[in-house]
């Protein structure tokens, strides 16, 4: 499912409020047959209870969030400033606030690394408690406060493998498990992406995503044309997993706001099917290595 700019948010706010308004109020605020679809799913399905960290001391959440955000020198130094921005404003934002005391544990689990290719990965900020307005600002700010830097490749791949084992040990036991990526680009380094996603599905952890699409494609970049296509066919993945595509500046701050509200108030949106048929896919996963491969040749990549 894709979610974009004010529609998405009010989308959102609307799920939020369900139990508070009747269905009539609800349909003037968004449209009636996403909201029945997702309100109807919500209810009738009761959220798997499915813990990594099973130590006696772990704390219960609703939600443990790994935030993976590209640093690959795809991303310029004004949307590497506009993405950090965008999730620092969004964890303290009112809309955030509201969907976390609107859990059923009131708390979340949020860890914070940064991307690039196979082996980058550094995590700038360890799992934190967010619990109210006050621990909220001290995550922001701990986000806020970390200098940039820049790498090469792009290992979307490399990210998820990174990401899987921080829930084993996180210290909290999470209702649901998320990846959060945001990215500009397709995987063109490390394992290919579709059976690395698999395997991080399998564990039951979604996986969401922020594609970054600023740029217009031409033959002296790596950028592709639908990388919201390529982020909803190859990389998301899980119940209620969800793309919300940022496609201007201004969007960033709306867009993070939105994706991270979604993610932490457990409402869940129909599953998206494809249905099967003998035409071409809708865009190729290896789409990234193909064009390292034209481009520099070698990569050593298996693309059956």
């Amino acid at each position: 499912m894709q979610i974009g700019g004010t529609e998405g948010l009010h989308f959102v706010l609307a799920l939020c409020q369900h139990f508070r308004m009747g269905r009539r109020e609800l349909a003037k605020s968004i449209t009636l047959a996403a909201a029945a679809a997702a309100v109807a799913l919500a209810a009738s399905a009761a959220p798997q209870l499915r813990l990594a960290d099973k130590s006696p001391a772990a704390i219960p959440v609703d939600v443990e969030l790994v935030i993976a955000v590209d640093v690959s020198y795809s991303m310029d130094p004004d949307e590497q400033a506009l993405q950090r921005e965008g999730y620092v404003q969004a964890l303290t934002s009112r809309e955030f606030l509201r969907a976390l005391r609107e859990g059923a544990n009131g708390k979340i689990a949020v860890t914070y690394f940064e991307w690039a290719g196979q082996f980058d990965q550094k995590v700038i900020m360890p799992w934190r408690l967010i619990e109210g307005p006050e621990s909220a600002d001290g995550v922001a700010a701990e986000i806020a406060a970390a200098p940039y830097r820049r790498a090469s490749r792009t290992s979307i791949a490399g990210a998820l493998i990174f990401a899987k084992p921080l829930f084993d040990h996180s210290g909290y036991q999470g209702v649901r498990r998320v990846i959060d990526v945001s990215g500009d680009g397709a995987n063109n380094a490390g394992p290919l992406i579709v059976p690395t996603r698999d395997d991080v599905l399998a564990a039951g952890i979604t996986i969401n995503g922020l594609p970054i699409m600023l740029k217009r494609p031409n033959p002296g970049t790596m950028d592709i044309e639908n990388l919201d296509v390529y982020y909803e066919d190859c990389v998301i993945g899980g119940p209620g997993a969800f793309v919300v595509p940022i496609h201007e500046r201004k969007q960033f701050i709306e867009a993070t706001r939105t994706k991270l509200v979604l993610e932490i108030s457990n409402r869940q949106t129909q599953p998206r099917v494809i249905p099967a048929s003998a035409q071409a896919p809708r865009i190729s996963c290896t789409i990234g290595e193909k064009m390292w491969q034209d481009r520099w040749g070698g990569g050593g990549f298996d693309l059956q």
